[in-house]
């Protein structure tokens, strides 16, 4: 989907512009349900870089508002609720253009632990460092 983000350090928000095309489509003219809650998934696993950690989606909750329009410029932006222990809830929605929320998600993330968030032998691409050409 070639997503991008920008990072809002004021707000503390993460917020992304992006149009998709008929192959995202689930009925006629609308962006699949699918694909609406990977858009938001990955805007509220954006928001963890605000805490410096690596978290994974424990939980997911979408509400569909109003169907989202294919070819359409949209926007989606995710945020911070609430951080209990090892657990970030996190909110985010997609947006058309004129500000009316099409869609809403609120999902539990769980920060992991050092050991967690590299695999032994994973590639070091994973680690966040630079493979050595």
């Amino acid at each position: 989907m070639l997503l991008t983000f920008e990072q809002d350090d004021a707000a503390q928000r993460i917020r992304g512009n992006f149009r998709l095309g008929a192959e995202y489509q689930g009925g006629a003219g609308f962006i699949h349900g699918g694909i609406i809650a990977t858009v938001l998934d990955e805007v509220l696993g954006k928001v963890c870089r605000f805490r410096g950690v690596r978290a994974v989606t424990a939980e997911l909750s979408i509400e569909y508002l109003k169907p989202v329009p294919v070819d359409a410029d949209l926007v989606v932006e995710g945020y911070e609720v609430e951080m209990k222990g090892r657990n970030l809830f996190l909110a985010g929605d997609i947006r058309d253009v004129a500000g009316q929320v099409l869609a809403r998600g609120k999902g539990r993330f769980v920060i992991l632990k050092a050991k967690q968030a590299v695999p032994e032998g994973a590639p070091q691409e994973l680690a966040g460092k630079p493979l050595e050409k």
